[in-house]
């Protein structure tokens, strides 16, 4: 379900409009419609505004039910014995000095970064 819908159909079920939703929240009325239309793609926080707005748990803007979801059990990981770059080591201590390193930048920036390792990693082909 798309999430704008989900908001929509609680709204509309506790009987509150837009302006009533604006009033709780603070965000504007035309926004509020934008989400509800799929035009746009509300941030977390404001996802919470909402919720409270409402009078629901936010996991209910996500998932039909009246209960959260069970957490599903996932099998256990097993231990790297292929010896993977990164898997042990000063290897790892690399990966995760660069996991970090990445973790900071924004979207852009990584973009970037990958886009000259394509260019890099092609032309070392040639």
């Amino acid at each position: 379900m798309i999430i704008g819908e989900r908001l929509r159909q609680i709204r509309e079920q506790k009987n509150l409009s837009q302006g009533d939703i604006e009033r709780k929240t603070g965000l504007l009325r035309c926004y509020i419609s934008r989400v509800e239309n799929g035009h746009t793609v509300p941030a977390v926080g404001t996802l919470e505004k909402m919720a409270r707005a409402l009078e629901v748990p936010l996991y209910q803007l996500f998932y039909d039910g009246d209960k959260p979801p069970e957490i599903p059990t996932l099998p256990k990981q097993e231990k790297n014995t292929l010896g993977e770059w990164g898997s042990s080591g000063k290897r790892a201590q690399i990966w995760n000095r660069f996991h970090t390193l990445l973790s900071r930048m924004d979207q852009g920036d990584r973009n970037l970064l990958l886009f000259l390792a394509q260019k890099m990693a092609f032309k070392g082909k040639s």
